[in-house]
């Protein structure tokens, strides 16, 4: 078996680390889709609209999106053991007090419930970019990209999953039975990591942390805060633009920040290199794609289809199967024909997925949509792992914390942003639509419209990018 030496001596098991690193931080991803199959459900336990329970993923990725740029900090100044399960006990203690959320709090309950989904949130913000600069870190140069591949599978499948195993889990139990199994599994992944089978395998270069920057992030979810309400009825429109403009001063003057300290909390400076700025672009993109399908298609199988929160879990299987079997191929493919062609294979599957959903959402077939959402999540397989890949091997060794941290971050707000304004497309336009006297189901399905027309206008965005990017088939996508 593999032994490699850690920080402090010790030898560890590089199959067993990574094992425990991907199993571990799966498990967390899956809580940040999962919901989405028991929005239904949550709506009726908690007395809420589809607008405020979306939250229970958007304020999820958003919290994320402040948590992920500490990650580069943590990773230079704490043991990656103590960071690691740290985390997992962070994690286990919000889906705790998710547990024990009473439903007969109403609306009050639901706010409880996303303080424990923030710090669910914060834990695998911490964890996303660094389990994959702690892979890079591990990893010999010419096996990134196999690496990285299946790094894509725990992250793509994982997102893909999330409502699956919600669907299974809702068929025979309560809402509150999914984060109990998050919870045991979480609580076995800590056993094995302080067994030994996690080590501090990162070099450390301590700084102080920058807890201005720190407070400046939280912009991020001021400005999703108010994109979402313009959705709701009678907005308190001088409030919110009041929100919206603190928030962006607080953005951009975060970002100038970081040009003039000596340690940023975010090393900006990564974004002077052409391919990795399309890098974060496209596997963005690819992401909006991704996280859209596994949050719209469970609404649209339930909410048109009037299929069972388990049908509409397993329903997603397919995408999930045939995204998890195209991942690790991924990377070998760009080996052999270059980062390029494959990402635009990608882009062009997207495209055609989202396309073809466009035309079946009237012909009310569960079949046809489950295989756009396979064509969508296969494409995504040859975009968003192999441009992580591209954008670290664009970048010195010594930024790629940093670049991962960025690009991690950059996806997770664009990914956010674009739950929150598919949800609010298909909120609004489904209830102007009732309005004007039609029933509810041409009301829906004039929401899913304009929602697929967005994400179809999005992706041809991103192919045109991808035809933007430099030649790197010589360029090993390890």
């Amino acid at each position: 078996m593999d032994q490699n030496m850690a920080q402090n001596g010790k030898t560890y098991s590089r199959f067993w680390f990574i094992f425990t690193l991907l199993v571990g931080t799966f498990t967390m991803s899956i809580s940040q889709s999962s919901l989405s199959t028991a929005y239904p459900t949550l709506m009726n336990a908690f007395g809420i609209s589809a607008s405020t329970v979306q939250w229970l993923t958007t304020g999820f990725m958003l919290v994320m999106c402040v948590s992920m740029p500490i990650s580069p900090w943590m990773l230079n100044n704490m043991s990656f053991k103590t960071m690691f399960i740290g985390a997992l006990g962070l994690f286990d203690i919000g889906s705790l007090m998710i547990v024990l959320t009473p439903a007969a709090w109403g609306i009050n309950g639901f706010w409880f419930m996303m303080v424990g989904r923030a710090m669910e949130a914060f834990a695998v913000g911490v964890l996303f970019p660094s389990y994959q600069t702690v892979l890079l870190e591990i990893t010999p140069k010419e096996q990134r990209g196999t690496t990285m591949g299946i790094a894509g599978l725990v992250m793509g499948s994982a997102l893909a999953c999330g409502p699956i195993v919600s669907g299974i889990v809702l068929k025979f139990f309560s809402w509150k039975s999914l984060f109990i199994l998050f919870m045991l599994v979480i609580s076995v992944i800590i056993l094995m990591a302080a067994s030994g089978l996690i080590q501090d395998v990162m070099e450390r270069h301590e700084t102080s942390l920058d807890w201005l920057s720190v407070i400046l992030l939280v912009g991020l979810i001021g400005i999703m805060y108010v994109v979402d309400q313009t959705g709701k009825k009678n907005p308190a429109w001088g409030t919110n633009a009041v929100i919206f403009i603190v928030s962006l001063i607080a953005v951009i003057w975060f970002c100038i920040r970081q040009f003039h300290l000596k340690h940023p909390l975010l090393e900006l400076r990564v974004l002077k290199t052409f391919n990795y700025d399309l890098a974060i672009l496209l596997t963005s993109i690819s992401y909006i794609a991704l996280i859209v399908t596994t949050i719209i298609f469970p609404l649209y199988y339930q909410g048109v289809l009037k299929v069972s929160p388990f049908v509409s879990g397993m329903s997603l299987v397919p995408g999930a199967v045939f995204l998890s079997i195209l991942n690790p191929l991924s990377g070998k493919l760009a080996d052999k024909i270059g980062f390029k062609p494959t990402m635009l294979v990608g882009m062009f599957m997207i495209i055609i997925g989202w396309t073809a959903g466009l035309l079946v959402l009237n012909h009310l077939s569960l079949v046809g949509m489950i295989l756009c959402a396979m064509v969508i999540e296969g494409g995504n397989a040859f975009v968003m792992m192999p441009a992580v890949t591209l954008g670290a091997n664009a970048l010195p060794d010594e930024l790629v914390p940093h670049g991962t941290a960025v690009i991690t971050t950059v996806r997770q707000v664009l990914g956010s942003a674009g739950v929150t304004i598919s949800t609010l497309i298909l909120t609004v336009t489904t209830t102007n639509a009732l309005q004007q006297g039609n029933s509810a189901q041409v009301a829906s399905l004039h929401g899913y419209h304009l929602v697929f027309i967005g994400m179809v206008i999005t992706e041809l965005v991103g192919l045109v990018l991808a035809f933007m990017l430099k030649n790197t088939k010589k360029q090993s996508a390890n």
